[in-house]
């Protein structure tokens, strides 16, 4: 099998906004979009980078609007964003880690151990053996999260230099 070896990220055509799809899915839930939750939701969505919630807290302290969003505000507003479907956790090494998932295609992870580095990935060839399994067994497959940990290029090179410098 020749495995393909393009493994970028597309893209995914969305209705509505994050905020649009937050606010309708708290709106479903009888609760309403504060300031500070907009504020929350509109920095995740301009920054698609892998984050924790100190480092969204850290960030949106940068700001004027998101000095004010509190911890327990903002550790809720990410449940809540989860469970909206805008965002996706995982705990990598005892660490939430959250990436976005509304309007972004199924894709994988690596996960660099030493540096916490994460890189995404997405296969057809990974697609098409996740649907041949679920197919064996009569199952309806609707996602697959997989995470491969090691080491990154950069760890790996420093941990051989500093190998070598041990012995000399």
């Amino acid at each position: 099998m020749a495995i393909a070896s393009d493994f970028s990220l597309g893209k995914v055509d969305v209705a509505l906004t994050p905020r649009e799809r937050f606010a309708e899915f708290l709106q479903t839930r009888g609760k309403r979009i504060t300031r500070q939750r907009q504020v929350i939701v509109d920095h995740v969505s301009s920054h698609h980078e892998h984050f924790d919630a100190e480092q969204l807290l850290a960030g949106l302290r940068q700001t004027p609007e998101g000095a004010k969003a509190s911890r327990p505000t903002v550790y809720r507003t990410l449940t809540e964003m989860v469970d909206a479907g805008l965002l996706r956790k995982m705990v990598l090494g005892g660490r939430a880690v959250y990436e976005h998932d509304y309007g972004y295609p199924q894709h994988d992870h690596l996960h660099c151990t030493s540096c916490q580095q994460l890189i995404e990935f997405s296969s057809d060839d990974l697609a098409r053996i996740c649907d041949a399994v679920a197919g064996q067994h009569q199952f309806r497959a609707r996602s697959h999260r997989l995470i491969i940990s090691g080491l990154c290029a950069d760890c790996r090179s420093n941990r051989s230099k500093s190998r070598h410098q041990d012995r000399v």
